[in-house]
């Protein structure tokens, strides 16, 4: 499986295109101003206690009050609001945990009014980005993530990716992380360090370190509300999390950000700094590589699969659903549910990339063509299973239920990617309705007037409909040879098929749209 990035930059953020053997599977959005993004960690400040609920509303800067519930204060929450208030009052200078006392653990049954109070100061870290009228999800289980592994704080416990299944590799791992890690902070090993040495290890580590240094350091001069500390930025983010050896290409058109991905690459795996490669086509590069058309494609209520069938998506505040139809397939009237087979395993396939490629999270209910035969169900259900296992995204999916429907799970995070696809007609600006044709050559010649008298244009280009062009061509004595007359000024006049009949734009001699 050949894996390539795309990196688009523009003024509002950057898009960051994952393909897989040439096809897009993930869009990611990374907006300039994004102050909410995961793992970024805030001085919250309790604004209510909702004993009802078992949580608490937390003010962290954002309009509406963030969502902190019990079971996401972590078990050591105590020993953070311990740290909170004694680095708050100087009487902490330890940047890490050496001189530490760690508090007991929280009862994972007890209630929320027992450990917070109004108007508590308590470090939080954001879980799950605002999403539509909601605010930020929080938890106060606060843990840094680095490329192999992931540090917390208040804690003992060496963990292992259940991905890394060698006994001998997990020994190994767990001995290197427990010469190399600080008294009073867990570890969590990721599994992209399989195979990796203690050198590496152990620089990842000590980055981390680093940063909860720089938190230490913040903490007591932070006001509530404020950011601590920040996750780093969504393309080193993606980057840190799943480049591996699959990846062929990173490209990029921006050169700034062309020098941070490729020292930012060097830095985490310097053997692969050379698969990022710095665009510098005339064409925007989403065009240049298929993607602009490839969205367009995928993000519309309806998406077609190559064999005629086609899927219907539609969105609620509550779930997702998503309909399998067949289309014009042409079906095996011999054996019908070996057919619906081939439609459901092909619409499964696309469902998978669907799911991650808008960010669909939350409840999804998938209605697949009827079955009636039990192994023909199981089968379908394998296969899905199997085409979600490329899904970074926590998810779970039940067998089809006796309807033939077949209901899923997925971690939401951040808000769900949504591409309009529709465009509005140029024609009428979405009206219905356009200006009478009778007119278009009067209009274009007050244009003209205005733009050769008032703004004093000495080279002018005419783009018109190749109809268009025509007629103020025609004849012997045409419009254009009769505006030479008039105002002693050759213009040029060119056609465009991609305008429609009433449509055209004026050009200076530099090529660039006079605006009117």
């Amino acid at each position: 499986m050949v894996k390539e990035l795309i990196i688009n930059s523009s003024p509002s953020g950057v898009t960051i295109a994952l393909l897989q053997d040439k096809q897009l599977v993930e869009l990611n959005t990374e907006q300039v101003n994004n102050n909410y993004a995961v793992g970024d960690i805030y001085m919250g400040k309790i604004k209510k206690i909702m004993p009802g609920l078992n949580a608490a509303f937390v003010d962290v800067g954002y309009e509406k009050d963030a969502f902190l519930h019990y079971l996401d204060l972590g078990p050591q929450v105590q020993s953070l609001l311990k740290l909170t208030k004694i680095v708050k009052n100087g009487s902490y200078r330890d940047k890490l945990l050496n001189s530490f006392r760690l508090e007991a653990d929280i009862n994972k049954s007890g209630k929320i009014s027992e450990i917070l109070n109004r108007n508590m100061l308590l470090p939080v870290q954001i879980a799950k980005e605002p999403i539509s009228t909601k605010g930020p999800r929080l938890s106060s289980d606060i843990s840094i993530a680095g490329r192999f592994s992931v540090l917390v704080p208040f804690s003992d416990v060496i963990s292992i990716s259940k991905k890394i299944k060698s006994n001998t590799e997990r020994t190994r791992l767990k001995k290197i992380v427990e010469s190399i890690k600080p008294k009073n902070f867990g570890v969590i090993i990721r599994t992209v360090s399989e195979g990796k040495g203690v050198a590496e290890l152990q620089k990842d580590l000590l980055d981390l370190i680093d940063k909860w240094e720089k938190f230490s350091k913040r903490l007591p001069h932070t006001e509530p509300s404020k950011k601590i500390l920040g996750e780093m930025g969504r393309t080193s983010t993606i980057l840190r999390d799943i480049l591996n050896a699959d990846f062929t290409n990173i490209h990029i058109q921006d050169p700034s950000l062309y020098e941070e991905v490729r020292s930012y690459v060097h830095e985490i795996s310097p053997e692969m700094d050379k698969i990022v490669k710095h665009y510098r086509g005339k064409e925007p590069i989403f065009e240049h590589f298929g993607i602009e058309k490839q969205i367009k494609a995928a993000f519309g209520r309806t998406v077609n699969l190559p064999g005629g069938a086609y899927l219907v998506i539609e969105h609620t505040e509550a779930l997702h659903v998503i309909d399998v139809n067949s289309g014009n397939r042409t079906a095996n009237t011999e054996n019908q549910d070996q057919n619906a087979l081939m439609i459901n395993m092909e619409a499964a396939k696309e469902i998978a990339r669907q799911l991650r490629l808008r960010d669909m999270g939350g409840i999804v209910v998938i209605d697949f063509i009827d079955m009636h035969k039990p192994q023909n169900r199981k089968e379908l259900f394998d296969y899905l299973k199997e085409q979600m296992l490329l899904d970074r995204a926590k998810h779970t999916i039940l067998p089809p239920s006796k309807f033939g429907l077949v209901q899923l799970t997925r971690q939401r995070v951040r808000p769900e990617m949504n591409i309009v696809t529709n465009e509005k007609c140029p024609a009428c600006d979405g009206t219905g309705e356009i200006k009478a044709s009778i007119i278009l050559m009067d209009d274009i010649e007050n244009n003209l007037n205005y733009i050769l008298n008032e703004q004093n244009e000495k080279h002018v280009t005419l783009c018109v409909h190749p109809y268009i062009e025509a007629y103020i061509k025609k004849g012997l004595f045409s419009r254009q040879w009769k505006w030479f007359f008039k105002y002693n000024k050759w213009i040029t006049v060119k056609q465009s098929p991609s305008y429609y009949l009433t449509e055209f734009h004026f050009l200076n001699s530099k090529e660039e749209e006079i605006k009117l």
